[in-house]
């Protein structure tokens, strides 16, 4: 099982010194289930700014911040800006309805996610990039 944890970082250089030990305890951050995370974020990203999903995998999307391509080794993305702010902005209720429509896209190819669950964790992102926005930090995602 994969650990993912969402964090928040100055910059590049800095969220790629924990990328062997993890983002724990270093910077703010919250820990989500075992799922596709590269991909939920282009989904997320798609449903909330309205770019289809194969125009921000053209744009490289998130953009990998370390990735050795052994199986296994650990991952490290930075959010788009874009969404990091569409994030930072949208309200509750846009969230949810957000979070219903990806449940529905992934209960179309065979996936069961918790609507809430969904809910609640779309929303500690967005408290996350609100976080990230005050200070002028980017938004990480790590995987292990």
């Amino acid at each position: 099982m994969s650990v993912i944890i969402k964090f928040t970082a100055p910059d590049d250089t800095s969220a790629a010194s924990i990328v062997d030990s993890g983002p724990d305890g270093v910077f703010g951050s919250l820990t989500c289930g075992n799922f596709d995370a590269s991909e939920a974020v282009i989904e997320w990203e798609s449903l909330l700014t309205g770019r289809s999903f194969e125009a921000l995998v053209a744009s490289d999307e998130p953009h990998t911040v370390t990735d050795t391509g052994e199986e296994g080794s650990p991952l490290l993305f930075v959010i788009s800006g874009a969404l990091q702010g569409t994030l930072a902005r949208a309200s509750a209720a846009r969230l949810a309805e957000v979070g219903e429509l990806w449940v529905q896209e992934r209960a179309a190819k065979g996936e069961v996610f918790d609507p809430e669950m969904v809910e609640e964790l779309l929303s500690d992102l967005a408290d996350l990039a609100r976080t990230a926005g005050g200070r002028g930090d980017g938004v990480y995602r790590w995987t292990a």
